[in-house]
C-alpha cells in the first residue's frame, strides 16, 4: 500500500510539472504571436504615414549614403563644422573683403612655394633631411567617372528641356518656368557667389533639421499638399483645361 501511494504521488507531481511546462510553452507561443501582430501593425502604420515628396528611404539614403551624407547630416560635428567654417571664410574673403579668386590663388601659391623653397635650402645648413613633398596626380578612373556623370546629367537635363518644349506636359512646364523665374529674381538680388553660399547653407542645415523633426514636417507637408491640390484643381478647371495642348505623338503598339 505504501509503494502504491508513492507511485500515485510521483505520478501527480509529474502531471503538475508537465502542465506547468505546457502552460509556459503556450504562453511563449502566444507572446510570439502577439509580437508578430504588433510588428505587422507597426509596419502597416508606418506604411500609411505620409512622407514628404513620397519618399520611402531615409534621409541618409536619399543623400547618397556614405561620407557625403554623414557630412550633410552632421554625423561628425568636427568635420562638418570645419567645412562650414571654411565655406564661410571663403565667402567672407571674396564678398566682404572684395578678394579676387585669381589673386587668392596666386598669393597661396607664392606663400607655399616660398616656404618649401626656403625649407629645402635651409636643411643643407642645419643638417636635416629635406621636406618630403608628395607627388599629386589625378587618377584616370576618377576623371573618367566624373566626366561620365556630368555627361549623363547634362543629357538628362537637355532631354527634359526638349520634352517640355514639345508641349506634352503643361504641369512640368509651369514648374520649370516658376523655378527659372525665382532663380532670376535671386540672381538680380545677389551675385553668383552669394547665391552659391545660400544654396550651400540650405543644403547644410535643412536635411539635418528635417531628420530631427521629420514627423512634424511630414504632417505639415501633408496638409499643405492637400490644399495645393485643391487650388491646382480649381486652376486647372478654370484656366489650364482651356489652353490647347500640343499634338501628342502616337504611341507604337508592340
Amino acid at each position: 500500500m505504501a509503494e502504491q501511494h508513492r507511485e500515485e504521488s510521483g505520478a501527480s507531481v509529474l502531471d503538475k510539472i508537465s502542465d506547468k511546462l505546457h502552460g509556459h510553452g503556450g504562453g511563449s507561443s502566444s507572446s510570439s504571436d502577439s509580437d508578430d501582430e504588433r510588428s505587422s501593425a507597426t509596419a502597416a502604420v508606418k506604411a500609411k504615414i505620409y512622407r514628404l515628396f513620397g519618399r520611402e528611404k531615409s534621409v541618409h539614403s536619399i543623400l547618397g549614403g556614405g561620407k557625403p551624407a554623414d557630412l550633410f547630416l552632421w554625423r561628425n560635428k568636427r568635420i562638418s563644422g570645419g567645412v562650414l567654417a571654411g565655406a564661410t571664410a571663403i565667402w567672407l574673403l571674396f564678398e566682404v573683403m572684395d578678394y579676387h579668386l585669381l589673386t587668392l590663388l596666386c598669393h597661396c601659391l607664392i606663400l607655399t612655394l616660398a616656404i618649401l623653397f626656403l625649407w629645402s635650402n635651409a636643411t643643407t645648413f642645419i643638417n636635416k633631411s629635406p621636406p618630403n613633398i608628395p607627388e599629386v596626380k589625378i587618377p584616370e578612373d576618377l576623371a573618367v567617372n566624373v566626366a561620365r556623370s556630368l555627361r549623363y546629367e547634362i543629357n538628362r537635363g537637355l532631354a527634359s528641356l526638349r520634352e517640355i518644349g514639345q508641349g506634352h506636359d503643361l504641369k512640368k512646364f509651369l514648374i520649370v518656368i516658376a523655378g527659372l523665374w525665382i532663380l532670376s529674381v535671386l540672381g538680380s538680388c545677389c551675385n553668383f557667389l552669394t547665391l552659391s553660399y545660400i544654396v550651400f547653407m540650405v543644403l547644410y542645415t535643412v536635411p539635418v533639421l528635417y531628420e530631427k523633426h521629420e514627423d512634424k514636417v511630414d504632417a505639415f507637408g501633408e496638409k499643405a499638399m492637400v490644399e495645393l491640390k485643391k487650388y491646382y484643381a480649381i486652376f486647372d478647371e478654370k484656366c489650364l483645361s482651356k489652353i490647347p495642348k500640343g499634338p501628342l505623338k502616337d504611341k507604337k503598339q508592340h
